[in-house]
């Protein structure tokens, strides 16, 4: 071992390697993992459903391709009452008959 005298690891890729074990056996770190996955899938599909921003589809098109409604990153309120649920950029709304809007966030829907 070159280097200093104390030091806890012997290269760099010792170093990762531990790092990456104690990612592993971490249940928390693992949680946040799956729910990142989930969360970016159903950004990706509303983003691929609605590539212009704007339009509504049937609730099971959306749900056959995987999307999980348990999970989203914030919800927002319109003027009118409606609630979008929105996984970062991309949000919906839950219409009549099975059907939902989905939307891309615009400035001027918030802050």
């Amino acid at each position: 071992m070159a280097g200093r005298s104390d030091k806890k690891f012997c290269s760099d890729q010792c170093r990762a390697a531990a790092g990456n074990r104690r990612k592993i056996s971490d249940e928390g770190e693992q949680l946040m993992r799956q729910v990142n996955a989930t969360l970016r899938r159903n950004r990706h599909l509303l983003k691929q459903a609605s590539p212009l921003g704007k339009t509504t589809i049937r609730r099971t098109a959306l749900e056959l391709h995987g999307f999980d409604f348990r999970h989203f990153t914030h919800l927002y309120r319109a003027r009118n009452g409606n609630t979008y649920h929105f996984c970062y950029d991309y949000g919906y709304m839950l219409l009549e008959e099975e059907k939902m809007l989905i939307v891309n966030w615009q400035q001027y829907m918030g802050k």
